[in-house]
């Protein structure tokens, strides 16, 4: 005997419940709803209104662009729009992200998208890209291609395993936390980069008295060494602004703080060649992401 298959909506649901580890009685508990309900919901026997499946979702923490994406397999509308970074609706997200990458001046920061574009960069940026092969910075570039490429930053840093692991670990993390079919391909093609020549792969233990994982570099200035924050957005209601997000470098040591504020002084007097700075802000990209 032939069974109708479930609608889309309630395996969705029940593959976003799974991923997040939750039982059915303990979804339905945190969204005031009955085990009896959310069963027939992921079965197909029932389906939800609309406040359900946000509801749902926001307990599942679902990103946006997945939420309109239960919304549609639901037969309801997004309730999300979707606006170019370089739209009008956009103007005042922009200029706070300008602000922030301008603000943290002398230092490195970019903003960069879900599957780690960057789509803007402020001119301390320049130090980690302007030595990258330019089919590595075609449209500003992606963090993980920029970081394992062995003619990227791979070349160029001095603890390459450890920043290795922990990159393929935070983007592997990603993949499973949302199954998105973009970050599995980037995850596939990067984990697949084999080390530069003379790079031992192995991270080794964990140093206990660490607090970071470093990002340890040779530059045309010396040798510097970072650590890095993420930034987002709170509240978003737009899948793009929820989707973008500003990472900044800090310096590790006095020598990296001031090779940075000498390359920010040498910018302003123009005496930055030779340097591998590319100079200037990348800009930011008009793509949706």
């Amino acid at each position: 005997m032939e069974t109708e298959e479930p609608p889309r909506v309630g395996l969705l649901l029940r593959e976003w419940r799974r991923r997040r580890k939750l039982s059915q009685l303990e979804l339905a508990l945190m969204a005031d709803s009955s085990t009896r309900h959310l069963s027939c919901v992921e079965t197909g026997r029932a389906r939800p209104s609309r406040e359900m499946v946000l509801r749902l979702a926001e307990h599942l923490e679902v990103p946006l662009r997945d939420r309109n994406g239960l919304l549609l397999a639901a037969g309801y509308a997004p309730a999300y729009r979707e606006s170019p970074l370089d739209s009008e609706r956009m103007v005042m997200v922009r200029s706070a992200v300008r602000a922030m990458l301008a603000g943290h001046e002398p230092y490195p920061a970019a903003a960069i998208d879900r599957i780690w574009n960057i789509v803007d960069h402020n001119d301390a940026m320049s130090l980690l890209l302007g030595t990258v092969p330019p089919h590595l910075t075609e449209s500003g570039g992606n963090v993980m291609r920029l970081i394992l490429h062995p003619e990227g930053l791979a070349s160029q840093c001095l603890n390459f395993a450890q920043v290795r692991a922990h990159a393929l670990g935070r983007l592997r993390h990603q993949v499973d936390t949302t199954g998105h079919g973009d970050l599995r391909e980037l995850y596939e093609e990067v984990s697949a980069y084999p080390a530069p020549p003379d790079l031992d792969t192995d991270p080794g233990p964990v140093d206990p008295t660490g607090i970071v994982v470093p990002l340890r570099i040779r530059t045309p200035l010396g040798d510097m060494a970072f650590f890095s924050t993420i930034a987002t957005f709170g509240a978003p209601a737009d899948v793009t602004l929820s989707e973008l997000a500003v990472e900044s470098f800090f310096p590790m040591d006095e020598q990296t703080d001031t090779l940075l504020r000498a390359l920010a002084a040498m910018s302003e007097s123009g005496e930055t060649s030779g340097t591998g700075g590319t100079g200037g802000t990348g800009g930011t990209s008009g793509e949706s992401r």
